[in-house]
């Protein structure tokens, strides 16, 4: 069982950039479709980002903002988010799966539930 910590949450005001690394350990990243989802404490789990393989999924709604990016090297990914909105704002956790032919699946559906391994996130807040 792969085991994720997440790190690179803060805060930051609108229209600005912060980045988020996964450390993977215990097996290898790269054998897994790692994901990056975000949660309000009041809402669902979603699905933003995810990579396997070279490819590269991402929902509509960070499209063209956020870049998912692997690093083999160090077993980990990361998240490049720029032109960040207030309703960025959220907890945002890594997810891995070995699922890997789901690995779309996992963005924006909720296949998001069924991820096996998870971080214990950090915190995004977004000022307006």
């Amino acid at each position: 069982q792969v085991q994720l910590k997440e790190s690179g949450g803060g805060s930051v005001q609108a229209g600005g950039s912060l980045t988020l690394s996964c450390a993977a350990s215990g097996s290898t990243a790269s054998n897994y479709c790692m994901g990056w989802f975000r949660q309000a404490p009041d809402g669902e789990r979603e699905g933003i980002a995810a990579i396997y393989s070279g490819r590269t999924f991402y929902a509509d709604s960070v499209k063209g903002r956020f870049t998912i990016s692997q690093n083999n090297a160090k077993n980990a990914i990361t998240l490049q988010m720029n032109r960040l909105k207030p309703e960025d704002t959220d907890m945002y956790y890594c997810g891995a799966d070995d699922r890997v032919w789901a690995c779309g699946a996992f963005i924006a559906t909720q296949a998001v539930h069924t991820v096996q391994s998870w971080g214990q996130g950090t915190q995004v807040t977004v000022s307006s």
